[in-house]
């Protein structure tokens, strides 16, 4: 009983009304009005200040509501868990990386999670980072390894894989290639390959403009095949999500530090899901993924 009572008041609260919130929760007015006067009994203080046809919350009611919207999600999400334990043949978990990311440990963390868990049905999106950004918000991906581009969120668990330099590839016959390392002041005149879909390559061409310093000419390409094409013709470099400087390609490329004068462009990876997700395979495969780095 209590627990409807309080979905009866945060219903009030959301809908600034009585009538509104009685509809909203399929009950009478006069029945939803007798279900708050019964939970302010219950808790043993005023929670609203009625005046004529609208309400104010008291000082104690503001604190209730806040904590009752915990109360309840936790409550939601244990229910998602208990149900996702107790038919373990339906468990679903929904990933996404970067689609130029070329280090082994996401693929190998997915092995290892697969033999530890083979009834869980594992789900693999590719994309850029605001692609995976997109999946996160929308709730189709449960955690996703991504770089790092905005300020962390107190809404999402971020958990650092690795600081690592950032690398490009390029032509294993382009001069550059000779070099150890190249700086970003090199490329200025040399096109940067990026793998993005067309409604996101204004968002990648700003972030490698701005954010890492490449200020030459942009190509795109739909998928990372189609931009190796582009690599192995010289037609220009492209920044390689990864944290290993091997080179898997029959030695028809070459991989480079990418330099801001003297010093190395980092790059951030992570794992981030929604905490409000935190359930028991994606935590398990968080620890996974971070054990592989």
């Amino acid at each position: 009983m209590l627990l409807r009572q309080i979905q009866h008041f945060q219903a009030i609260v959301e809908e600034k009304s009585f009538t509104k919130a009685a509809v909203r929760c399929y009950i009478s007015q006069s029945g939803i009005s007798q279900s708050i006067k019964s939970l302010e009994k219950e808790v043993g203080a005023q929670l609203l200040v009625r005046k004529n046809r609208s309400f104010e919350l008291t000082e104690a009611g503001e604190h209730f509501y806040r904590k009752s919207l915990v109360i309840t999600a936790d409550l939601d999400q244990l229910c998602r868990e208990t149900q996702r334990i107790a038919h373990k043949d339906a468990a679903e978990l929904s990933l996404g990386v970067l689609a130029t990311y070329s280090g082994d440990e996401f693929n190998t963390a997915i092995a290892k999670f697969a033999e530890q868990y083979p009834t869980v049905d594992l789900k693999v999106t590719t994309g850029n980072h605001e692609d995976l950004y997109a999946g996160l918000l929308s709730g189709k991906l449960d955690l996703v390894l991504n770089d790092q581009r905005r300020a962390f969120s107190d809404v999402y668990k971020n958990l650092v894989l690795k600081e690592t330099i950032c690398y490009v590839e390029l032509a294993a016959f382009n001069p550059l290639a000779k070099l150890d390392f190249v700086s970003v002041g090199d490329l200025k005149n040399t096109p940067c390959i990026l793998v993005a879909s067309p409604k996101q390559q204004e968002v990648e061409r700003r972030f490698y403009h701005d954010v890492i310093g490449f200020h030459g000419e942009f190509l795109f390409a739909e998928n990372l095949q189609e931009a190796r094409v582009l690599l192995v013709t010289n037609r220009g470099v492209m920044p390689i999500e990864s944290s290993d400087k091997e080179v898997r390609f029959n030695g028809s490329t070459k991989r480079l530090a990418l330099m801001h004068g003297k010093e190395p462009v980092k790059r951030t990876y992570c794992a981030f899901w929604r905490k409000d997700n935190s359930g028991y395979y994606v935590e398990e495969f968080a620890e996974i993924l971070k054990s592989m780095f």
